[in-house]
Formats: structure tokens, sequence, C-alpha cells
């Protein structure tokens, strides 16, 4: 937001601001360059790179709570298929026996 005390010249301001010429087309000379499979191949790879050096990998702490949750978490849903297959089992025999 500008410092100006009057609001006409605020947006005076922000209608002024217009491009400086017309954008360049992507078959033009003047434009980046394509670069060949090999330099795009390193490019990424070094990109790959920069990201990974970004990673915050887990604490030992960290590993353990969330192998504890997943544990908990099949077991539950063991359980609970377990318990479903169970009652269908005695439907079952109830029905057709």
């Amino acid at each position: 937001m500008t410092d100006t005390a009057n609001p006409s010249e605020a947006g005076k301001q922000s209608a002024d601001r217009t491009k400086s010429g017309a954008t360049r087309r992507r078959d033009d000379e003047s434009f980046e360059h394509k670069r060949n499979i090999f330099q795009r191949i390193a490019l990424f790879l070094r990109e790959v790179i920069g990201e990974l050096k970004k990673v915050r990998y887990p604490t030992m702490e960290e590993w353990r709570q969330y192998f504890v949750v997943v544990i908990v978490f099949v077991a539950v849903l063991m359980a609970f298929t377990g318990l479903v297959d169970f009652i269908f089992a005695k439907i079952n025999t109830l029905v057709f026996v």
C-alpha cells in the first residue's frame, strides 16, 4: 500500500502500471534456448539433490511413535474384521444349516 494522502493519486498510480513491451515469442532467437536431453536430466538431478538436502528426517523417538500407532491401528482393524467375519459366519450357519 502506498503512503499517498490523496486516494485519487493511489488509483492513478495503479492504473499507470503497464507492461514495458510485448511478450517475446517462444520461437524467438533471443528467447532462452531449449537444453538438450542430457542437460535437462543433469538439471533435474541437481534439483532433486537440492530438494533432498532440505528434507527433515524423523528422529528415532518419532519412528517409535509412528511404529506403535501403525501397529495399534492394524491390530484394531484386524480385530474388527475378525469380529465381523465371526458374526457373518454365525448368521450363515443359522440361515443355511
